[in-house]
């Protein structure tokens, strides 16, 4: 197996004043910094070629059609991830996450890629027209949304890029022994199931993230999130 280190690529973002969402669509970037494969450890050429793409968007489209506060939008950056589908093939995909989170987010991702903890597909809420019922029912692990936690007028850690959902059919949120997404089921026994002692949970743990699985009045196991200090 191929070690990737740092594979993940950084898309930095920088606003312009004028006419902020004129038309519900992010404002431009200044600069699009794209960081290449470094350290020597990139895949060979035979994997770049069997690479499947889940998504390869700028960052205005990652954040467009959704009228997004400023003061939020100015911290989010886009990370392109590279994980293993339950195919057994290597892809490609994408996170809008808040800028402090992205190096957790990279090396979170070569622990995910390394051990082949296998991911649907990583793609932003906007190709889901920011739809979290039409994502999760997808199986799409992701990270911001704007919106408020469910049933609540709190926003939601997602909506400041400080939440990643993984694989939601299979790690559903339970609350009343009612799992949601509609149609998911949580099977310990299943490959991309979280739990307790799953090496992924204890990844994002050692770096400060919360997950949903340890909540006492529901569970919400595809869910991590962090607080920044």
């Amino acid at each position: 197996m191929f070690k990737i280190s740092g594979l993940s690529v950084i898309c930095c973002l920088s606003l312009t004043l004028s006419n902020f969402w004129a038309d519900n669509v992010a404002a431009q970037h200044a600069s699009n910094i794209s960081t290449p494969i470094q350290d020597g450890s990139a895949p060979d050429e035979s994997n770049l070629n069997s690479l499947i793409i889940d998504s390869d968007m700028e960052f205005e489209e990652a954040v467009a059609g959704k009228n997004i506060p400023r003061n939020i939008l100015i911290n989010l950056e886009l990370v392109n991830v590279y994980y293993y589908g339950f195919d057994g093939n290597l892809r490609k995909g994408q996170l809008v996450v808040h800028k402090d989170a992205v190096q957790d987010v990279e090396e979170i991702f070569d622990f995910i890629r390394e051990t082949k903890f296998p991911l649907d597909k990583v793609v932003p809420l906007s190709a889901y027209n920011w739809s979290d019922e039409k994502s999760m029912k997808d199986n799409n692990s992701s990270a911001f949304n704007y919106r408020f936690i469910s049933g609540t007028r709190i926003i939601s850690k997602h909506a400041t890029g400080l939440a990643i959902d993984i694989n939601p059919m299979l790690n559903p949120y339970i609350k009343n022994e009612v799992c949601t997404p509609a149609g998911s089921s949580y099977d310990t026994t299943k490959a991309g199931t979280l739990k307790a002692d799953s090496p992924l949970v204890l990844e994002f743990k050692k770096r400060g993230w919360k997950w949903g699985g340890d909540w006492k009045n529901l569970k919400d196991y595809q869910h991590f999130e962090k607080n920044l200090k």
